[in-house]
């Protein structure tokens, strides 16, 4: 079989869906798929820290405030925040594989059919906006100002927290080239 075409074959399910023939995703669009999953790992990673009341170097009443909460209704929020911006970033991985053309067969509902491009590339282009903006928004906006406050993190710990949330910034443009990738190849098919 070519390399060139993702093997139909492989992938029929249930449902009787095959992957229909695109060719497979170019090893810059996986490198940027896997760097966009792994963008979130840093500020999860200190969220999850501070959820579980790890002294990050907040002070005063922000850090009274957060105590209070923490461990507690603070961690799951802290927690779950993690493992829902993970989980989303997660799904970038399959606008570069298989199942980002035939859904997985143990998912409800929709398991073993085919993934309608557009479904997939709406989505994914509406939330690289949004992350893009977001990103901006946060870097030349409210980051500053943001640790301008006294109760926030200063020096060490404020840069590691910068350090940790600064890759956020890549997630949006990674999801948005990602995307475009996928629409070049599953849409120039249904001509």
């Amino acid at each position: 079989m070519s390399k060139l075409v993702i093997n139909a074959r492989a992938t029929t399910h249930r449902a009787g869906a095959t992957a229909p023939d695109v060719p497979p995703a170019p090893r810059w669009a996986r490198l940027a798929a896997k760097a966009a999953v792994l963008t979130t790992v840093p500020s999860g990673l200190w969220r999850i820290a501070f959820g579980f009341g790890a002294p990050l170097g907040f002070t005063g009443a922000t850090a009274a405030a957060y105590a209070e909460h923490q461990p507690g209704w603070g961690t799951v929020y802290c927690v779950a925040l993690s493992a829902l911006a993970e989980s989303l970033a997660f799904l970038t991985l399959g606008l570069v594989r298989p199942w980002g053309l035939v859904a997985p067969r143990w998912l409800p509902l929709i398991g073993g059919r085919r993934v309608r491009p557009l479904a997939a590339i709406v989505p994914a282009l509406l939330g690289s906006v949004v992350l893009t903006f977001l990103g901006m928004e946060g870097l030349f906006g409210g980051w500053a100002h943001n640790l301008a406050d006294p109760d926030s993190p200063q020096g060490f710990a404020a840069a590691v927290m910068t350090l940790a949330y600064l890759p956020l910034v890549a997630w949006g443009p990674l999801l948005c080239a990602v995307t475009l990738d996928y629409a070049r190849r599953t849409l120039r098919r249904r001509r």
